[in-house]
């Protein structure tokens, strides 16, 4: 009887840790997200792209029906504004969000879903499916929710406060009462429905605005994914130390988006401190432990709003050095940023001129136009997609410094990588890699048994390291599947 319950107690234990499990494809490790893309675009991409360069899933834009906020030329910050939870955007309708759900399964590569359940819309009007949306009386039929179930209309403006934070208005959204079972059903309603079109998880939108108990009793209400156990959660809670409301308030729960982690990423590869001091990157840096973070560079909120900290595609050399320690580092569960151009905040996704979403074109080199930069179609971020896939489960070992901005280190016998902010590297130094040559998959790729870029050779346990600072890239990487011979 003591064995049946210990058994019992372990495989309750592994059925509810699954939430902070991203229901990869084995072998797969890194979300993107394809900000303010189509579905049948997305499908498509899932199947071109993302399959075939190991990416392990899609965080979408949010798929319910919002308000058009047509005098703001339908902005982007329109998707966040709720009017119900009918499957209907300028992204597609259900059956096509069903279609790219099941294409992109197919190629092993999940989607996950931006989820926003702290609010409705600020505005009165009408929503991408027909429904209306009356913020005066706090009337949403759409769903339906009523005054009943919002809370009490006030403003936050006390950070310090974290009741003002969780039950008070957001830019004038209109709160929703997580602490109410009808509000607590509908959500539940709408996210079980996802679950059943084979979604593998949520992003969880403005989490630190609800309160973790709310959020519990949601999450345990949810059914399990096709992928086995519940689904993937990942939390929206703005923590820069300093308020009551914290970023471990919501680890018990889910897994939570490390904000800390693309600020402080940032600066170093801004150059405003020593990279030797990533020696010991991690939770010493006051992140969170590894298993419950999921951390990013950037994000369309911060690269709009914090872009003199946060690096962005707008400052390319260092943003790809950042994405790639991220990627070869074991830290977390990693998300990459695939955005379009935009010189204002408010800026709409690329449109035409019935404000229809327009699909990505392609260059030859697979980069993007259409006013898509597509960061994931960079060669030196999906590379180092494929490069995270393979020293999966891997260590860090044979860490190097010059002491100031130069540094490097491997991951098990997988993998080794070097970066240079300051001054040429030119050293042999020490990697666990098999003896041989390799492709930088930095600057090329291995290619019918060649280099398309620069080549590095492993001699005696030692790699051969040549790497200027005004070169094109600030980094090298080599791994065992880029190895000519």
């Amino acid at each position: 009887m003591k064995c049946l319950q210990v058994c019992a107690f372990i495989a309750l234990f592994v059925i509810a840790s699954t939430q902070w499990d991203a229901h990869f494809a084995n072998g797969r490790t890194s979300i993107v997200h394809l900000f303010e893309w189509k579905w049948s675009d997305i499908a498509a991409e899932c199947e071109r792209f993302l399959g075939p360069k190991g990416f392990g899933g899609v965080q979408i834009s949010p798929p319910n029906e919002n308000l058009v906020i047509s005098n703001y030329n339908r902005v982007w910050w329109e998707r966040y504004q709720p009017v119900s939870y009918k499957l209907i955007t300028r992204s597609g309708n259900e059956n096509e969000f069903k279609n790219m759900v099941d294409r992109c399964n197919a190629v092993n590569v999940r989607i996950y879903v931006d989820t926003v359940i702290n609010h409705m819309s600020a505005g009165s009007g009408t929503g991408t499916g027909g429904s209306s949306g009356d913020v005066e009386n706090k009337n949403f039929p759409g769903v339906p929710y009523s005054i009943n179930d919002f809370h009490s209309t006030c403003k936050i403006d006390n950070y310090q406060d974290a009741t003002n934070v969780r039950n008070c208005e957001l830019a004038g959204l209109k709160d929703l009462d997580q602490g109410n079972n009808h509000v607590r059903n509908k959500i539940r309603e709408y996210m079980n429905h996802l679950i059943d079109l084979g979604v593998a998880g949520f992003r969880i939108d403005a989490a630190k605005h609800m309160s973790p108990n709310d959020l519990k009793i949601i999450y345990a209400g949810l059914k399990d994914t096709k992928f086995g156990g519940k689904p993937f959660i990942y939390q929206e809670v703005i923590d820069f130390g300093g308020e009551p409301i914290k970023k471990t308030d919501y680890t018990g729960i889910g897994n939570v988006l490390e904000f800390l982690y693309g600020k402080k990423l940032s600066n170093m590869f801004r150059g405003n401190d020593k990279l030797t001091y990533l020696v010991n990157w991690g939770p010493a840096w006051g992140l969170l432990d590894g298993l419950k973070a999921t951390c990013f560079i950037d994000n369309h909120d911060n690269q709009r709003y914090d872009s003199n900290s946060i690096l962005t595609y707008k400052k390319p050399k260092q943003y790809k050095m950042a994405i790639a320690f991220m990627l070869a580092h074991p830290y977390g569960t990693a998300r990459i940023m695939s955005s379009y151009l935009f010189n204002d905040k408010d800026q709409p996704a690329p449109q035409d001129a019935q404000k229809r979403l327009i699909s990505p074109g392609f260059k030859p080199d697979g980069t993007c136009t259409n006013g898509y930069v597509c960061e994931h179609r960079w060669r030196e971020i999906y590379n180092m997609i494929q490069f995270r896939n393979i020293v999966l489960g891997t260590p860090i070992t044979n860490w190097w410094s010059n002491n100031v901005n130069q540094i490097a280190f491997g991951r098990g016998n997988k993998g080794f990588i070097a970066f240079t902010q300051e001054g040429d590297i030119k050293e042999s130094l020490p990697t666990s890699l098999p003896d041989g040559t390799y492709c930088d998959v930095i600057s090329g790729d291995l290619t019918n048994g060649s280099c398309t870029g620069k080549s590095v050779v492993v001699s005696g346990g030692k790699a051969n390291i040549q790497l200027g600072q005004n070169e094109f890239d600030g980094m090298v990487a080599i791994h065992v599947q880029a190895k000519k011979n």
